[in-house]
Formats: C-alpha cells, sequence, structure tokens
C-alpha cells in the first residue's frame, strides 16, 4: 500500500506545481448565480362592487395576474356574477365577513365564527367554493377568535404593505401606486392590501402601474 501511495503523491505534488507555474494564465470560470424569485400577492377587499371590482377583474386578465379577494357577505346581493366571474377567472375568494360590522363581529370569538361561518356559505351558494382563507375586518390581533377559526380550517391572512386606499382617503392612483412601493420595500413575500368595494375607483385606477413596477422588480404574482 506504502509503494503505490508514494508515486500518488509526487504526482499530485507536481500538478501542483505545473498550475502554479500557469497561474498567471488561468483564469477563473465564472458562476452562474440564480436569485431566487420574489412573490407578491395582491389582496382586495370589502367587495365585490360592481364597478370597481369588474374593472380590476379587466386588469388582472389582461396582465394574466391571479389575485386574492376577501368578501364581505352581504354586499354579494345582486352582484353574484361578479363574485362568479372570480371564481371562473382563477382567483381566490376569502372570507372577510357577513356584515363588516365590528360591533356584532367582535361581540366574541363565537360570535366573529358565525359571522364568518355565514359570509362563507354566501360564497358557496353562489359559486360552489368553499373559502379555506380568513382576513379580519379592519386587521388588529384576535387571539382566540384567531384559534377558533384556524380549527374550523381557516387559514388566517394579513398583509404587510398597502397601497392605502383606506389609510389616505381621496387619494389619486399616482399616490396610491407611490405608497404601495414604499411601503412594499425590502419585503418578500409582499401581501399588498387594497380594496375593491364602489368607492376605490382610484385603486383600479394605480393597479397597471402596480402590477409592471413589482414585474419590473422580478415578483411573481400568486394567489392564497
Amino acid at each position: 500500500m506504502q509503494r503505490r501511495f508514494i508515486p500518488v503523491l509526487v504526482l499530485f505534488v507536481a500538478l501542483l506545481m505545473l498550475l502554479a507555474g500557469l497561474g498567471a494564465r488561468i483564469t477563473a470560470v465564472p458562476v452562474l448565480s440564480f436569485a431566487a424569485e420574489k412573490e407578491i400577492y395582491l389582496t382586495f377587499d370589502d367587495g365585490p362592487s360592481t364597478s370597481v371590482t369588474e374593472r380590476i377583474l379587466d386588469i388582472l386578465k389582461e396582465e394574466n395576474v391571479k389575485a386574492t379577494f376577501f368578501v364581505v357577505g352581504d354586499r354579494v346581493k345582486g352582484r353574484e356574477r361578479t363574485l362568479r366571474r372570480i371564481a371562473d377567472e382563477g382567483h381566490t375568494l376569502g372570507v372577510h365577513s357577513e356584515t363588516h360590522v365590528y360591533s356584532e363581529i367582535y361581540a366574541s370569538a363565537d360570535a366573529l365564527l358565525r359571522d364568518a361561518e355565514t359570509c362563507a356559505e354566501t360564497i358557496r351558494r353562489v359559486t360552489g367554493i368553499t373559502p379555506r382563507v380568513y382576513r379580519f375586518p379592519g386587521g388588529g390581533k384576535h387571539p382566540a377568535s384567531a384559534e377558533l377559526l384556524r380549527k374550523n380550517g381557516y387559514r388566517i391572512v394579513s398583509w404587510n404593505a398597502v397601497c392605502g386606499d383606506e389609510e389616505l382617503r381621496g387619494a389619486t392612483a399616482d399616490v396610491l401606486f407611490s405608497t404601495a412601493v414604499e411601503t412594499a420595500k425590502g419585503k418578500d413575500p409582499v401581501i399588498l392590501l387594497c380594496h375593491d368595494s364602489a368607492t376605490h375607483s382610484e385603486t383600479a385606477k394605480a393597479l397597471p402601474a402596480i402590477i409592471a413596477h413589482f414585474r419590473a422588480e422580478g415578483y411573481t404574482f400568486s394567489a392564497f
């Protein structure tokens, strides 16, 4: 074993010396790096409405982007076609509340669950889809209610960026775009809070620029 080992060792040392002599002529081989794709979730609360939700759906279809819509159940009546369109075009339907009346929803954890289940039944009746994601009306932390919702099969979704369409009342589409970009900086994934109720036409106007910006920044668009 020792006799075989010595020639191999000599060959190895000789190879090292040869490489050292070639030093200046050896160039580094470039290493290709593949950055992980960043992700953004566009989410819309408080719909459906007729004009705003429909315009948002038009834009999402044009851009081939999927989003998540957190629905208020008592706003569905008369807008069943819009709710079905959300589902038919491959977007995610989520529960936001049945009434959006905080005093009723937050009376107790059981009251909140009843409200959520009523909204889920509205969505199920109209679309045939059982929603499995939930967003608290007004946001905030509600540990007892959250635990009860999880036990009943809901995934709770919050947000970490906003376009400002509720925080900055009367804001223009340009301001909403700038707010979305600013609040999303450095975040991956981005979960962007927007609204599609009837008073949010500027949100629909801002949406093409928002999509273009995040696409240019290398984000992929996902739905829950």
